[in-house]
C-alpha cells in the first residue's frame, strides 16, 4: 500500500495530490477581460508514487500539467500527468523505480539506461506544441489543447544532444526558439549543447562546446547578437552519487563565469568568451540586452547558496541571510582585453526571485520586470506550506526606466507562484496587459489564480479564479494565445 514520508517534501501543502481533473466554469471574485482568449500553462512536480528510497526532494516529483482556458471572461481548469517514459515505466509496474534525484546508481535494475527525466520544471508553448521540460533530458512534446502526451522529441532526429533546458527563450525578431542542454553526453559531464529550433520545428542548430566546470546550468539569456550562460558552481561528482549525497552542492572556492557566444549560424566552441568574476549564487534569469558593445545580463544574485536541499560541499551550514537575493545587474564589454566583468549593479532592494518580464523584449533593452519577493516585514505563518522553510509572500515589480517599485503582498498564510506575462495585444506597449499567477492558500488547501493589470499590481488583482482543489508548489508557466495552440474559434 502506498505511503508517502512524513517529511515536509511530502507533507501539508507539499502534499502530493495525485489528480488529473477538468473543471468547467471556474468560480470567481471580479472580471477577467472578455478579450482574453487563450491559456496559461504551468507544471508542478507531484510524484505518482512514493520514493524509492523512502524519502525525497520535491524537485524529484513527476510533472503534472495544469491548463487554464481563459475565453469569453471565464476560464475552464484541465490537468494531466506529463507520461514520460519514468512515469509510464512506474505505471505498469505500479511502484517507484527511478531513486534519488539525478542519481542513477539508485534506481532499479530494470530501468537501467533508461531516460529518467520527470517533465516537472516549465511548460512551455512553440510551433504549435506544448513542451513539458525539464532539463536532465529532451523535451516531451504534449498537445496543447487536450495534454495528450505525445513523447519526447529529437526535432526529427537531427538533435544529438541527450538534454534540453527547462528554460528556452523565443527570439523575439525570428520566432526561432532558442535553448541549450547540459550533461549532454551523460551524467556529469561537461559538455553543452546550444540548440536553434524554428516555428515549424526544424533544429536549425546544434553546437557544442563545454563548461569550466560541470555546474547546474538551469537559466541563460539571449541577445540579437549573443547567447550568455552563467556558470554558477552548484556542481557534483560520481564520488557524491556513490556516497548518495545530494546530486548538486554548493563550491564557494570557485569562481563564476559568464560565457558570451556569438549568435551566428558558423560560430563554433572557439568562438565563446569566457568572463570570469568572484564567486556567489545565481541562478534565474531576468532579461540581458546590449548596450554598444556591453552586454548587460540581469538576475537575482545571492551572495551564497540558496538552495538548502544542495548543500555547501564543504559541510559549511546554510545561511538563509547569505541567500537573499536581489536583482543584479552583470555588465562584461566585448571591446576589453581581458576577462574581468565590466561591473556589477544591483536594481532592487526587494528580496527576489523567478524574475519574468514582457516576452515580446527578450533580449532588449526593457522597462517592467516582475518577481516573486520575500517581504520580511510582513508576518508569516508557515502552515506547511514551504519545505525550504521560505515563503514567496509578495508579488513585486520594478520599472527599470523611472527607479519605481510596487508590491503587492497575499496575505500571512498564503505564498505565491511565478507570475506570467499576458500582453493586450500583439502590438500593445511593452507592459500593457496582465500578469497571472497561482496563489497558494496554505489554511484552506486550495488554490486561487490570480489576474492583475501588469503595471499597476500594487492595487491587487482584477479577478481571483478560485480552484476548488489544491496546487502544489509549480516552478514555471506560460501563455499562448488561441491562435497558437489550435483553439481559436
Amino acid at each position: 500500500m502506498a505511503h508517502f514520508p512524513e517529511t515536509p517534501s511530502f507533507t501539508g501543502f507539499n502534499t502530493p495530490s495525485r489528480i488529473e481533473a477538468d473543471i468547467a466554469d471556474l468560480d470567481m471574485i471580479g472580471t477577467v477581460p472578455p478579450e482574453l482568449d487563450g491559456a496559461f500553462y504551468r507544471v508542478q512536480p507531484d510524484p505518482q508514487f512514493p520514493p524509492r528510497l523512502g524519502d525525497d526532494i520535491a524537485f524529484n516529483g513527476d510533472g503534472m500539467i495544469t491548463m487554464f482556458r481563459f475565453k469569453d471572461g471565464r476560464v475552464d481548469f484541465r490537468q494531466r500527468w506529463a507520461k514520460t517514459d519514468k512515469w509510464r515505466l512506474e505505471h505498469e509496474t505500479g511502484r517507484a523505480l527511478f531513486g534519488a534525484y539525478r542519481n542513477p546508481l539508485t534506481d532499479d535494475e530494470s530501468v537501467s539506461g533508461k531516460i529518467r527525466g520527470t517533465a516537472n520544471t516549465t511548460a512551455f508553448i512553440h510551433g504549435g506544441k506544448l513542451y513539458a521540460l525539464k532539463e536532465d533530458s529532451p523535451a516531451l512534446a504534449m498537445n496543447p489543447a487536450t495534454l495528450e502526451t505525445d513523447g519526447y522529441t529529437r526535432f526529427g532526429g537531427a538533435m544529438t544532444g541527450q538534454t534540453f533546458t527547462a528554460h528556452p527563450k523565443i527570439d523575439p525578431a525570428t520566432g526561432d526558439m532558442i535553448a541549450f542542454g547540459y550533461a549532454a553526453k551523460g551524467v556529469l559531464t561537461r559538455d553543452m549543447t546550444y540548440y536553434v529550433v524554428s516555428p515549424d520545428g526544424t533544429l536549425k542548430q546544434e553546437l557544442w562546446f563545454e563548461l569550466p566546470y560541470y555546474a547546474m546550468m538551469h537559466d541563460f539569456a539571449i541577445t540579437p547578437d549573443y547567447a550568455l550562460f552563467h556558470v554558477v558552481p552548484s556542481t557534483s561528482s560520481w564520488e557524491r552519487l556513490e556516497q548518495g549525497l545530494p546530486h548538486f552542492g554548493f563550491d564557494t572556492t570557485l569562481p563564476v563565469y559568464l560565457g558570451v557566444l556569438p549568435r551566428r549560424a558558423d560560430a563554433t566552441a572557439a568562438d565563446i568568451r569566457w568572463f570570469r568574476r568572484d564567486n556567489c549564487f545565481a541562478s534565474h534569469v531576468m532579461n540581458a540586452f546590449q548596450e554598444g558593445t556591453k552586454i548587460h545580463f540581469d538576475t537575482p544574485e545571492a551572495k551564497n547558496n540558496m538552495f538548502p536541499f544542495f548543500p555547501d560541499i564543504h559541510g559549511a551550514p546554510f545561511n538563509p541571510q547569505e541567500a537573499a537575493s536581489f536583482l543584479t545587474r552583470w555588465t562584461v564589454d566585448m571591446a576589453s582585453n581581458g576577462d574581468a566583468f565590466a561591473g556589477t549593479q544591483r536594481l532592487t532592494g526587494m528580496i527576489g526571485e523567478f524574475p519574468r518580464i514582457d516576452d515580446r523584449f527578450t533580449g532588449l533593452p526593457y522597462r517592467y520586470g516582475w518577481m516573486l519577493v520575500i517581504d520580511p516585514t510582513q508576518p508569516v505563518e508557515l502552515k506547511g506550506g514551504s519545505a525550504g522553510g521560505m515563503i514567496m509572500n509578495t508579488l513585486g515589480m520594478v520599472d527599470h526606466m523611472t527607479g519605481k517599485e510596487q508590491k503587492w503582498w497575499c496575505g500571512p498564510v498564503s505564498s505565491l507562484q511565478e507570475p506570467c506575462f499576458i500582453p493586450r495585444a500583439a502590438d500593445a506597449p511593452e507592459g500593457d496587459g496582465w500578469i497571472v499567477m497561482v496563489c497558494n492558500r496554505l489554511a484552506e488547501h486550495r488554490s486561487d489564480l490570480l489576474l492583475f493589470d501588469a503595471t499597476d499590481i500594487a492595487k491587487g488583482p482584477i479577478a481571483q479564479i478560485r480552484v476548488p482543489i489544491r496546487l502544489r508548489f509549480g516552478l514555471h508557466g506560460n501563455w499562448a494565445n488561441a491562435d497558437q495552440i489550435g483553439l481559436a474559434a
